[in-house]
């Protein structure tokens, strides 16, 4: 069992949801034959809090091998004090580490609405998380997708239908090593 935590980004805002990437993923993970069934339990607009928040009950509902952590684009977009996202991802971590799954997130970036100060700040912030759990991290998840806009929808700020084999391809770099 595979359990994405996630925002918009893969909850498959504005497109339809069969479209979305963590779907896209289910339909590889059958054609390789893998048995392993995704639960994708992302909410549009959610924080690192809400993650959090949400969290502990998946995990038991859940029991997954296997988290997909997606948040974080909602903070910085809202400009949220880095050491609050920052201990809210460790205790994410912690939560995931604890029950046994493994663990893949998934970088984000932040347009540098509130300052190169800010956005650096934001992006060190997972190369820490990463160190400091050794875990699998997925750069920049929307890279080769954010700045093509042909694979965006008109805000600017969600991927379309068109870009999700490719978030798709992004995460399964990073994701396929870890089945048999």
């Amino acid at each position: 069992m595979l359990l994405v935590v996630g925002d918009s980004l893969s909850a498959g805002y504005g497109i339809p949801l069969s479209g979305a990437w963590p779907e896209l993923l289910q339909q590889r993970l059958v054609e390789k034959g893998y048995d392993d069934r995704v639960e994708n339990a992302s909410i549009s607009g959610d924080t690192s809090r809400g993650g959090l928040a949400r969290l502990p009950a998946l995990l038991k509902a859940h029991e997954p091998k296997i988290v997909v952590l997606e948040l974080g684009a909602n903070d910085g977009l809202r400009g949220l004090p880095i050491p609050d996202i920052e201990q809210n991802f460790h205790e994410m971590l912690d939560l995931i580490d604890a029950s046994g799954a493994t663990i893949l997130l998934l970088e984000m970036r932040v347009p540098p609405n509130y300052g190169p100060r800010y956005a650096a700040q934001f992006d060190q912030l997972y190369a820490r998380l990463e160190q400091a759990y050794e875990l699998r991290l997925v750069p920049f998840f929307l890279r080769d997708v954010v700045l093509d806009r042909s694979l965006m929808q008109n805000d600017g700020l969600h991927p379309n239908a068109l870009a999700q084999p490719k978030m798709l391809d992004n995460v399964w770099v990073y994701l396929a090593d870890i089945f048999p």
